[in-house]
């Protein structure tokens, strides 16, 4: 199991050249480079002037679950605070404008095509050393080559072909469009442990990729680390102790495939967001 309390985490800038604006993020937890189902889960803040990016698409998954406010993700579309959206690996979204104050929660990861997911410090550095070839501008990256032709390139892309020395590839895309859910119309189901209840929101691809919530009554205990692959929980609602230490608003978990049960007992009514990665 690894933790990682957004408590005691500084917010930070990414991303200055590959869009335009302001967005600080608190970088929770990471998973392991080169790996299929790499990931990063984070908690952003948009700044002062917001935030903004064309429309464009990833080489990976995205599942996002928006804190405060609402989240324009495409032109005249928009996600409602309290929504989950599943993005999915080359299906086009945008163009963005985030409004100041907009706060969410982000995780990114390998999709089912087994691409994988560059970390953020591996693209950061491609965005540093890309400046010194042409330019990020409303998160396209344009240059030169030597014959003077002019090239334009979306600004992800150009940063991941940088880090991989290969031409970025998209997968054939499995949904049309983006998937949002509300989950105030889902109903709690118990489970087997008494006091807990699971609110499923959908399972995705043929790698099993599961998104939800999990409720637990004060004074009972969540058995987690119980499924077959990576488990993420994103504290939503309450606090927990494991150990004697206590875990509140924010903080996340990552339970390696079958490790657990490891018991999180809530303190008092307690909700984590849940996702399974794809099982590779």
């Amino acid at each position: 199991m690894r933790v990682s309390e957004a408590s005691t985490t500084d917010y930070g800038r990414i991303g200055s050249n590959m869009r335009e604006g302001v967005l600080e993020q608190k970088f929770l937890l990471q998973g392991k480079p080169g790996s299929p189902n790499n990931y990063l889960i984070n908690v952003g803040r948009t700044g002062a002037g917001g935030w903004v990016a064309p429309s464009h698409r990833h080489n990976f998954d995205q599942v996002r679950y928006v804190i405060k406010g609402d989240f324009p993700y495409a032109q005249g579309k928009s996600m409602p605070e309290g929504w989950v959206g599943y993005f999915p690996e080359s299906v086009y979204y945008g163009p963005q404008e985030r409004p100041e104050g907009l706060e969410m929660m982000v995780c990114q990861f390998g999709g089912a095509a087994g691409y994988g997911f560059v970390s953020v410090e591996e693209r950061e550095a491609a965005n540093q050393a890309l400046k010194a070839k042409g330019e990020f501008k409303d998160g396209i990256f344009t240059w030169y080559d030597e014959s003077g032709k002019k090239h334009n390139q979306d600004g992800f892309e150009a940063c991941f072909e940088h880090v991989t020395g290969r031409k970025l590839e998209y997968a054939k895309p499995r949904y049309e469009d983006l998937i949002l859910m509300n989950p105030a119309n889902f109903d709690w189901i118990p489970e087997e442990t008494r006091g807990v209840f699971s609110k499923w929101l959908g399972s995705f691809t043929e790698r099993n990729t599961r998104i939800g919530f999990v409720k637990i009554d004060a004074g009972a205990s969540l058995p987690a680390g119980m499924e077959s692959s990576i488990e993420l929980l994103f504290l939503s609602k309450g606090k927990v102790s494991f150990e004697g230490k206590e875990y509140g608003l924010h903080t996340a978990f990552e339970f390696e495939a079958n490790e657990g049960p490891v018991p999180l007992r809530a303190i008092e009514e307690t909700e984590f967001f849940r996702l399974v990665l794809p099982r590779f």
